[in-house]
């Protein structure tokens, strides 16, 4: 049997995918600002990456109170799923596979952000400590309130709603954010988790609304069309856990239970170092899981190329990568130079430093 490389197809779950490398969800902040809707900007953007084996759209809030930046694109409304139908539509038109990630942001918000200037939610009433952009400036995240059963049950199906709505958008399938300090990672850490009730505590407890959402989205879809992410190790967004290990050990196990598609995982600091916590691991965490695994976190060509051909892994994510090259996949297939990303146009904006990086056919021959 030929060994797989990094580019030779994959199926993951229900998806088949053309090469084993990955566009890792970017934020990007370009949705209209008065309704947070995705457009033909979107599009063509998308488009331009198709060719990646799977493109994970940017983070897309669930509801309205689910958002925690601005100009974030939403998949809630009869308009978002109308701007995202332009973009599933483009990609699909380019040969490429293209899933959409559910975002719940909870604590990691401002109040200008939320429904009435409401505080944001949270599982506890811990503040974040970290930053969001508010539309006119980087702020402090807003202190939370804690979430009640009722509103717990509201969240859980508005990601089953936010489910359907992306396969009405003509989305392969949807990946259910669960790393970076969000929502459900604020729920799975003890850091952000002090409940008393059925949702805190022990670890099977802070694992309850993780395993309720997995079962509305796979109810509303069948699970292999949903994958999930998760950054074990990460600190992002202020987040933090005494026992990573046990908790995300824990919550593999859940997580196989249901035959997802994929696990997406960020191996180290997100959007920063590799190196994990004294006693930490990604292989055994790996291991729990029987399904296609799709590495992230600062893998250049040769460690993707060995990743892939070694059998770590099924796929690998690259993210800032994707932002400069258009077509990143034909330059790693040819080892050519890459292009570098204007970090002042990640976030917010137009076309510059979005839809005007070259392909290599655009360069001087």
């Amino acid at each position: 049997m030929t060994q797989p490389t990094l580019f030779s197809p994959v199926t993951l779950g229900s998806i088949a995918c053309a090469n084993r490398i990955a566009m890792a969800p970017l934020t990007r902040n370009r949705a209209r600002p008065e309704d947070d809707t995705p457009y033909g900007l979107h599009a063509e953007y998308y488009a331009q990456r198709a060719s990646a084996g799977l493109i994970i759209t940017e983070g897309s809030q669930i509801s309205p109170t689910a958002k925690g930046y601005a100009w974030t694109p939403g998949i809630y409304s009869p308009a978002q799923i109308a701007g995202w139908k332009l973009v599933t539509d483009a990609v699909h038109a380019k040969g490429g596979k293209i899933v959409i990630q559910l975002w719940h942001v909870g604590r990691v918000s401002h109040t200008s952000l939320q429904p009435g200037g409401a505080a944001p939610v949270a599982p506890s009433a811990i503040e974040a400590g970290s930053r969001t952009f508010t539309g006119e400036k980087f702020e402090l995240t807003s202190m939370p309130r804690a979430l009640t059963l009722a509103e717990i049950a509201g969240i859980v199906a508005d990601y089953a709603q936010a489910t359907r709505n992306a396969r009405a958008a003509g989305f392969d399938g949807v990946e259910i954010h669960a790393a970076n300090g969000y929502l459900i990672d604020q729920f799975l850490r003890d850091g952000a988790n002090q409940r008393s009730d059925a949702y805190g505590g022990s670890i099977a407890n802070r694992a309850r609304f993780l395993t309720e959402v997995l079962k509305a989205v796979t109810d509303a879809w069948e699970p292999g069309r949903v994958g999930i992410r998760l950054a074990p190790f990460t600190a992002s967004n202020g987040i933090s856990e005494s026992d990573p290990m046990a908790v995300f050990g824990h919550a593999i196990d859940v997580i196989d239970g249901f035959g997802l598609a994929y696990l997406h995982m960020v191996e180290g600091q997100t959007g920063g170092p590799r190196e994990l916590p004294q006693g930490c691991a990604i292989e055994p965490l790996r291991a729990r899981f029987k399904g296609a695994y799709i590495a992230n976190n600062g893998y250049d060509r040769a460690m993707a190329l060995a990743e892939v051909a070694e059998g770590r892994a099924e796929m690998v994510a690259f993210g800032r990568a994707f932002i400069a090259n258009p077509d990143l996949v034909e330059r790693l297939r040819r080892d050519a130079p890459l292009n570098k990303p204007d970090i002042a146009t990640f976030y917010g904006g137009g076309a510059k430093g979005y839809t005007d990086y070259p392909s290599l056919a655009d360069l001087p021959a």
